[in-house]
C-alpha cells in the first residue's frame, strides 16, 4: 500500500476527516520509522467543500486521485444521504480494481448507493444501523460492533472508532510493530478488536467505582499464567458472575475473548521480531501449544503463524 485517497464532500465532518489524515496522512517521521503514504484528499468539484463546523475546506484535487489509489476512503459527511453519481462510479471502479474501500461512519451509506454492501458484513455509528439496515436490507449491518472488514471493504462505527479501524488495517498490512508504534504516535491504544461493542456500560466511572484498569495491565503482562474466568474474578475478589458482567461493561467484551485477543497480539510482535519456535511462543503468550496458537491465530488473523512470520518478520 502506497497511496491513499480520501473523499471528501459538502458538509464534511472534521473530526472524521481528522481521523484519517492522523493515521495514512502523517508527513515523515523518523521516531519510529513508520511508513510514509503519498496522501491526497479529493473532492468532486476541486475548491470550495462546506465544512459542517464552521469553517469550509479548500480542496485542490479532483476524484482523478482515486484511480491509482491502493485505499480509497470515504470520509463521512453530513447528508449523508445525498450521494454525488460521480463518487458512486469512482467507488465502483476503485473495488473493480481491488483497491481497499473504507467508509467511515455515515460514509457507509455511499458504499450501499455503490452497491457494494449486498451480502457484506458491515457497520456504521449506532445512530444509523436501523437505517442501514432498512435501505440495503441484502447487506449484514452489525450494529454494535467497531469496525467490519469484509473482503477488500472496511466500514467503521462513528468518531474515535474511525482510528481503531485505520490501525486494524495498518496491522494487517504492515504487522504489529508498525501499529503500535503509530498509535503511540498519536497517543491511543494499540488495537481495539472490531468486534468490541460500540457502547461500553461504564467507559467513564466515577470516582468512587472500582475499575479494572490495573487487572487488564496484568493480563497484559502474564499472558503466560491461568486467565480464566474464576481465576480471574479471584484476583478482583468477586464471584464469576459478578466478574464477567463487570468485564463486559467495562471493556464491550467477554474475558476469554480479550484475553485471547491479547495472546494472539503478543504472538504477532514475537513472530516479527523474534526466531523463537511457534511451540516456544505459544508457551510464551499463553496458548500453551502450537496447534491451539494456530486456531486462535487463523481464525483472528486470517493466516497461519508461519505465513504472518515470513510476510512481518524483520
Amino acid at each position: 500500500m502506497q497511496k491513499v485517497a480520501v473523499i471528501v464532500q459538502d458538509g464534511a465532518e472534521p473530526f472524521g476527516l481528522g481521523s484519517l489524515v492522523e493515521v495514512w496522512g502523517e508527513p515523515e517521521h523518523p521516531e519510529d520509522g513508520t511508513p510514509v503514504f503519498d496522501f491526497q484528499v479529493c473532492t468532486p468539484r476541486p475548491g470550495r467543500v462546506r465544512g459542517r463546523s464552521d469553517y469550509d475546506l479548500f480542496v485542490e484535487r479532483g476524484l482523478d486521485a482515486t484511480l491509482d489509489a491502493d485505499l480509497v476512503c470515504l470520509s463521512p459527511k453530513h447528508g449523508f444521504l445525498e450521494h454525488d453519481p460521480a463518487v458512486l462510479e469512482v467507488v465502483r471502479a476503485a473495488y473493480d480494481r481491488g483497491a481497499i474501500i473504507y467508509a467511515h461512519c455515515s460514509g457507509v451509506f455511499e458504499l450501499g448507493a455503490a452497491g457494494l454492501l449486498d451480502g457484506r458484513d458491515c457497520t456504521t455509528h449506532w445512530r444509523y444501523g436501523d437505517l442501514l439496515a432498512r435501505m440495503y436490507p441484502e447487506a449484514k449491518v452489525c450494529p454494535d460492533v467497531l469496525y467490519c472488514r469484509d473482503g477488500n471493504v472496511l466500514t467503521g462505527a462513528g468518531s474515535a472508532a474511525g482510528i481503531d479501524a485505520s490501525l486494524h488495517l495498518m496491522r494487517e498490512q504492515f504487522g504489529a510493530k508498525v501499529a503500535t508504534a503509530t498509535a503511540r504516535r498519536i497517543v491511543v491504544p494499540p488495537h481495539r478488536d472490531g468486534g468490541q461493542a460500540q457502547f461500553i456500560a461504564n467507559a467513564v466511572p466515577d470516582c468512587e467505582a472500582e475499575t479494572l484498569g490495573p487487572l487488564l495491565e496484568w493480563i497484559v503482562q502474564n499472558l503466560s499464567e491461568d486467565l480464566g474466568v474464576e481465576t480471574l474474578a479471584r484476583r478482583s475478589h468477586m464471584s464469576a458472575r459478578t466478574f464477567a458482567r463487570r468485564f463486559r461493561a467495562e471493556t464491550g467484551t467477554t474475558p476469554h475473548s480479550w484475553v485471547t485477543k491479547q495472546r494472539v497480539q503478543a504472538a504477532e510482535e514475537l513472530l516479527e521480531r523474534t526466531d523463537h519456535s511457534i511451540d516456544w511462543i505459544a508457551d510464551e503468550v499463553g496458548f500453551g501449544n502450537a496447534a491451539t496458537l494456530r486456531h486462535h491465530f487463523g481464525r483472528v488473523r486470517g493466516l497461519s503463524p508461519q505465513q504472518y512470520r515470513r510476510r512481518f518478520a524483520g
